[in-house]
């Protein structure tokens, strides 16, 4: 397993410490140029997708990854968590389904995320 999909790991880990529902990991390297993996996750409310989206922030930060661009905080219907070879999505459940990433990005491989992390 490599140090990218275990960070990955961490992130949605994280997002579950938060009651994250529906929490998806998509190998996205063979698909694309941009990242290496997705962690997709969906929040019932503002206020949880912010409380989310700080605490991957601090574990992302205790696993020594800078976050290159952050955007949503405020409005926190879709926030996006750049990190390079991860980016993160939290997203309330209409957005979600809206852009509906796992069928856009639907070649992309989806990692189990293991049980032991919800």
């Amino acid at each position: 397993m490599s140090d990218i999909l275990n960070i990955a790991r961490e992130a949605a880990k994280a997002a579950l410490d938060k009651k994250a529902r529906d929490v998806v990991i998509l190998k996205m390297d063979d698909v694309t140029i941009i990242t290496d993996y997705f962690v997709i996750c969906t929040a019932t409310n503002r206020t949880q997708a912010q409380a989310i989206a700080d605490n991957i922030e601090d574990v992302m930060k205790e696993n020594g990854m800078k976050i290159l661009h952050r955007e949503g905080l405020k409005e926190a219907a879709w926030i996006l968590l750049d990190y390079g070879s991860v980016v993160v999505h939290i997203f309330q459940e209409d957005m979600r389904r809206f852009y509906d990433l796992e069928t856009l990005w639907g070649d992309a491989a989806a990692v189990q995320v293991k049980s032991e992390l919800g």
